[in-house]
């Protein structure tokens, strides 16, 4: 009867087979061939703790049956119960101590236990056993691999494709360790020949999208990780993939969809939420990117990455210390984390601990002497520091890693003034633009260094690529009239044009001067400002109406702002327009104020220390009220000209009542312009203030710092666009020492003139 069911066996009549195999069980249950192949036909069912079970009861009647042990052991493996399918593989090994697969699979037990060094011995020995045991050299070298030795690896993935040459799996994995070697083009050939051998591979598909990733290829990535995906639809792994190929592309939302898709398949996929974080940065949501992030934190809560990204949204969002701290757990689960710490120094930066930061930077480079972003991070904090020279060494060396690096040309540039080289502040800005020809940063600087040197041709042109900077433009965005931009060009006789504000206050107040100009061409001139400037600007010579931002423009038939009116009228140094007094201060608000002030029995100045804080270059132009105090002589009636007043110089003021503030009753610059009106002087660092004096014509004094804005040239005194305004540097030694001792030397002489006259 036995021997009846193993015919059935063999002819493959399975259900047959095993109902003769119960039959003898129920007359035997301790006949040893019907339990073991009662277990090995379990085994083919699929159905393995039955197979398990029976062959343990036949080998409870033949322990030495070396056949039951090796294929209970594979059973075991099959239900992940490795501990034991181990035990199988030992008694196989006791009673044939040369059989090759038994040593192969026991090595593929301890690998899934991962006690790697262990498998390596097992599949060593069956390789001798047998040289040309295929599956123990593939084996073998997915140990090496993740032992990290990868060259080992690569020699046994070798060895098996030598004996088959179309092991696809072999073929994918040799890919693998090229991967980690980082021979991209080779790694993209074993992949070829993985998915030639084997089309429907959809791992190996996936693989080689994240190679064509990593070579920028990312049209061509992303066919891979769709083939993947046909092949395989529930691939978590593949869809992530695709959504980074896509943020690549700058396909941001597509790239969301794949990263939702691969959270559908795995909902505990820690890198999906990850990247959707990224790609949700991208998209300027940066709470929903630190939401993502979250989630990603708490699936493996040592995921170094997410807590980076995390740290880089905070940062986004101006929480520098929690950045901070993001950024120090990414690096305590990854001390060489060089990005980690270099953004580390950026958070530092923005809490002004610039030492740390350097640090941090100097801790990146040790990881990574390659790191040409830590070396131009830390230059820029040199710079900050005014440390031009040990600046000027970092962003040098950033370039001798890689010269073709824009930012460190850039960044070399925007600090070259400082040490008066000019020309090759020049030559790094152009030099950034032969690397980076759509670098809006280097255009617009390299614009701005060609106005402080007065060669205003160049410069103009180059003003205009501010509406490609971010940065650059602080009061709007590029505005998306249908009406054409007039440049000059064309004949605007008998047409309307719309002159608009773009900037900050001071450069409103500045080019409004051009209005005439435009109006002399025959054109009708509405003006848009921002609203502060209103009553300002009211009977402005030249403007047919005068509109505040934001409200309801009338019709108009061409445009343009008002910092581009330079280069339509091609203004060079001695063809800038300058009427006198072009900016008149309201008669009926200078009677108020004249009351507010009372009667003038001293000279009268108004100062100005400190602009806003928003100003790019504000650390270096503002001054504290107890840095000015000190040089201003007494007799001399002293008016503040600022609306706002900063913490640090509120209880300063509130000790000298000698200067008088008016703060918020000063409503806009009306009111501003009808106390300068009533002032002897004006002296002041460069704010909007300053601008609207020079309008005015009234005699005014500016303190500048070493590095002025390009408005003010280099090195005069004097001022082509405002000439009742003196100008007064700080010197070499980048304080205001020596400003200071000027400004108070001629103040007494001016106290003394003035006295005369009053």
């Amino acid at each position: 009867m036995a021997r009846h069911a193993v015919t059935l066996h063999q002819q493959g009549r399975l259900n047959e087979a095993q109902a003769v195999y119960e039959q003898v069980l129920r007359l035997q249950p301790g006949h040893f061939d019907a339990l073991r192949l009662m277990g090995g036909l379990s085994a083919q069912n699929k159905q393995f703790a039955r197979a398990v079970g029976f062959f343990s009861k036949a080998l409870q009647v033949n322990p030495a049956h070396v056949e039951a042990w090796f294929h209970r052991g594979l059973a075991l493996d099959e239900l992940a119960r490795f501990e034991e399918a181990l035990a199988s593989y030992d008694q196989v090994i006791l009673f044939q101590p040369d059989n090759a697969a038994a040593h192969g699979n026991r090595g593929k037990i301890l690998h899934a236990l991962r006690r790697f060094d262990e498998a390596l011995v097992s599949h060593g020995r069956a390789i001798v056993l047998n040289p040309d045991f295929v599956q123990a050299f593939y084996n073998r070298g997915n140990a090496y691999l993740e032992l990290g030795r990868l060259r080992e690896a690569l020699a046994d993935y070798d060895n098996a494709i030598r004996i088959k040459p179309d092991y696809a799996e072999a073929h994918g994995n040799r890919g693998n360790v090229l991967v980690e070697l980082r021979h991209w083009e080779e790694a993209l050939e074993s992949y070829d020949q993985a998915i030639r051998f084997k089309p429907d591979y959809a791992t190996a598909l996936n693989n080689r999208g994240n190679v064509l990733k990593e070579l920028r290829r990312c049209e061509e990535a992303l066919a891979n990780y769709d083939q993947a995906i046909h092949i395989k639809p529930d691939y978590p792994e593949a869809h992530c993939n695709r959504g980074s190929a896509l943020a690549e592309l700058k396909r941001f939302s597509e790239a969301l969809e794949s990263y939702e898709q691969s959270i559908r398949l795995n909902p505990d996929y820690a890198p999906a939420y990850n990247n959707r974080g990224n790609s949700l940065q991208e998209l300027r949501c940066f709470n929903e990117a630190l939401a993502s992030y979250a989630h990603a934190l708490r699936l493996n809560p040592d995921y170094a990455e997410a807590y980076y990204n995390c740290g880089d949204a905070l940062k986004e969002l101006q929480r520098a210390e929690e950045a901070l701290t993001c950024y120090d757990h990414a690096i305590r689960i990854r001390p060489a984390y060089a990005q980690a710490h270099n953004n580390r120094g950026n958070a530092l930066v923005d809490l002004k601990r610039f030492d740390e930061a350097l640090a941090s930077y100097d801790t990146a480079i040790t990881i990574r002497p390659d790191f040409v972003e830590a070396y131009t991070c830390r230059g820029n904090v040199l710079g900050q520091l005014r440390l031009a020279d040990k600046a000027m060494a970092s962003y040098d060396a950033a370039l001798s890693i890689k010269p073709d690096y824009p930012e460190a040309h850039y960044n070399r540039g925007v600090l070259l003034p400082e040490l008066n080289r000019f020309e090759e502040a020049l030559a790094s800005y152009r030099q950034a633009i032969a690397i980076e020809p759509e670098y809006a940063k280097a255009h617009w600087n390299l614009a701005l260094c060609n106005l402080l040197l007065g060669r205003f041709a160049d410069g103009w042109h180059g003003y205009e690529w501010r509406w490609k900077d971010d940065e650059a433009n602080n009061f709007s965005k590029p505005r998306d009239f249908r009406e054409p931009l007039w440049l000059g060009e064309h004949s605007i006789t008998n047409k309307t044009i719309l002159l608009y504000a773009e900037q900050g206050f001071g450069d409103t107040i500045q080019f409004c001067r051009y209005a005439k100009l435009v109006a002399d061409l025959g054109a009708n001139i509405i003006l848009e400002v921002q609203k502060p400037l209103l009553q300002l600007f009211n009977g402005l010579a030249g403007c047919a109406a005068i509109v505040a931002h934001g409200d309801p423009l009338p019709e108009f038939d061409y445009q343009c702002p008002l910092l581009s009116l330079p280069l339509a009228f091609k203004t060079e140094l001695q063809s800038i327009p300058n009427p006198p007094g072009y900016l008149k201060s309201n008669p009926d608000k200078v009677a108020l104020w004249q009351i507010r002030l009372g009667q003038k029995k001293r000279p009268r100045v108004g100062l100005v220390w400190s602009g806003s804080t928003a100003h790019r270059n504000d650390q270096q132009r503002s001054l504290t009220l107890a840095q000015l105090l000190p040089h201003l002589p007494g007799d001399i009636e002293y008016v503040s000209l600022q609306k706002e007043l900063r913490d640090i110089d509120q209880g300063v003021l509130a000790l000298h009542d000698h200067i008088k503030f008016f703060g918020d009753d000063l409503q806009d610059f009306a009111d501003t312009a009808a106390l300068v009106e009533l002032m002897d002087l004006v002296i002041s660092v460069d704010t909007s203030v300053a601008h609207l004096a020079g309008a005015m014509g009234k005699r005014t004094w500016v303190l500048l710092p070493h590095s002025p804005d390009w408005r003010w040239l280099l090195e005069r005194a004097d001022s082509p666009w405002y000439p009742s305004i003196q100008l007064y540097r700080q010197d070499d030694s980048l304080t205001w020492d020596s400003t200071f001792e000027k400004i108070s030397a001629e103040l007494a002489n001016f106290q003394h003139q003035s006295g005369n006259s009053i």
